[in-house]
C-alpha cells in the first residue's frame, strides 16, 4: 500500500519536473545562444592566438633581426605591439559583457517568454533598446571587418617569409633577403636585412617560433572571421526580435482598444438595464 502511494507520488513529481524542464528549454532563445557561443569562440580565438603571435613576433625580431627596443618613450614596433596587446585585453572584456547583454535581450524579446510568465507589456523603452542594439551590432560588425582586414596583413607578411624559406631550400644559390624596412617594422635608416645563406636566416627558417607565429596569426584571422559571422547572426536575430516587438506592440494596442470598447458596451448595457428596471417599477 505505502509502496504504491510512494510510486504514484514520485511519478507525478517526475512528470511535473519534466514539464518544468520543457518550459525552461522552450524559453531559451536558441538563435541568440548560437550567436553568443560563436562570438565567444571567435573573440577567444582572436585574442588568445593574437596575443601569443605578437609575443612570438617580438622574439623573432629580437633574436634574428637584432631589433632592440628604443630607449625612452619613443614610438617603435615594440611599443606598438604592447599597445595592440592592451587593445586585445579591452576587446576580450568588452565583448564578453556585450555577449551577455545580447543574450539577455534575446530572452526578453523571445516569444517563448510569453508562455512562461504570461502576457507582457511592450513599452517605448523596450523598442528603443532593441533599435539601439541593432545599430550598435551593425557598428561592431563593421569594426570586426576592419579587424579582419588588419589581421590579414601579418598573415600575408609571414606567408611571404615562409615562402622565401621554402624557396631557398629548393633553389640552390638563390639570392633572397628579408628586409623589415619593407614592412615598416624599422625606420629607413636602420638596415636589419637577413639574407639567404647566413646563419641567422637558416636558424630562423628552422625555428619553431616562425612556424608557430605564422599559424597563430592564421588562427587569429579565423577568430576574427568567426566574430564577423557572429555579428551578422546577431543582426538577423535582432531584426527578427524587432519585428516581433513591433507586431506585439500593434497587438497590444488592438487588445487595449478592444477591451475599452467591450467595457463601453458593457456600461451602456448596464445603464439601459437599470433604466428599464426603473421604468418597470
Amino acid at each position: 500500500m505505502f509502496t504504491e502511494v510512494s510510486l504514484s507520488l514520485s511519478f507525478f513529481l517526475s512528470l511535473g519536473c519534466t514539464e518544468c524542464c520543457l518550459k525552461c528549454l522552450r524559453g531559451i532563445p536558441y538563435p541568440s545562444l548560437i550567436a553568443t557561443i560563436l562570438l565567444y569562440a571567435g573573440v577567444a580565438l582572436f585574442c588568445g592566438c593574437g596575443h601569443e603571435a605578437l609575443t612570438g613576433t617580438v622574439t623573432i625580431l629580437q633574436n634574428y633581426f637584432d631589433v632592440i627596443r628604443a630607449p625612452g618613450d619613443s614610438l617603435d614596433v615594440f611599443t606598438m605591439i604592447d599597445i595592440i596587446k592592451y587593445v586585445i585585453y579591452g576587446i576580450a572584456s568588452a565583448f564578453f559583457v556585450y555577449g551577455i547583454l545580447l543574450m539577455v535581450e534575446g530572452f526578453f524579446t523571445s516569444g517563448a517568454i510569453k508562455d512562461l510568465y504570461g502576457d507582457f507589456k511592450i513599452t517605448t523603452c523596450g523598442r528603443c533598446v532593441s533599435a539601439w542594439f541593432i545599430m550598435l551590432t551593425y557598428i561592431f560588425m563593421l569594426a570586426w571587418l576592419g579587424v579582419t582586414a588588419f589581421t590579414a596583413l601579418p598573415v600575408f607578411m609571414y606567408f611571404n617569409i615562409w615562402t622565401i624559406c621554402q624557396n631557398t631550400t629548393v633553389l640552390e644559390g638563390a639570392s633572397l633577403c628579408l628586409d623589415p624596412r619593407q614592412f615598416g617594422v624599422v625606420t629607413i635608416g636602420q638596415e636589419k636585412t637577413v639574407c639567404a645563406g647566413s646563419e641567422k636566416f637558416f636558424k630562423m627558417c628552422e625555428s619553431k617560433e616562425l612556424d608557430m607565429t605564422f599559424h597563430l596569426f592564421v588562427c587569429a584571422l579565423a577568430g576574427a572571421g568567426a566574430a564577423v559571422i557572429a555579428m551578422i547572426h546577431y543582426l538577423m536575430v535582432l531584426s527578427a526580435n524587432w519585428a516581433y516587438v513591433k507586431d506585439a506592440c500593434k497587438m497590444q494596442k488592438y487588445e487595449d482598444c478592444k477591451s475599452k470598447e467591450e467595457q463601453e458596451l458593457h456600461d451602456i448595457h448596464s445603464t439601459r438595464s437599470k433604466e428599464r428596471l426603473n421604468a418597470y417599477t
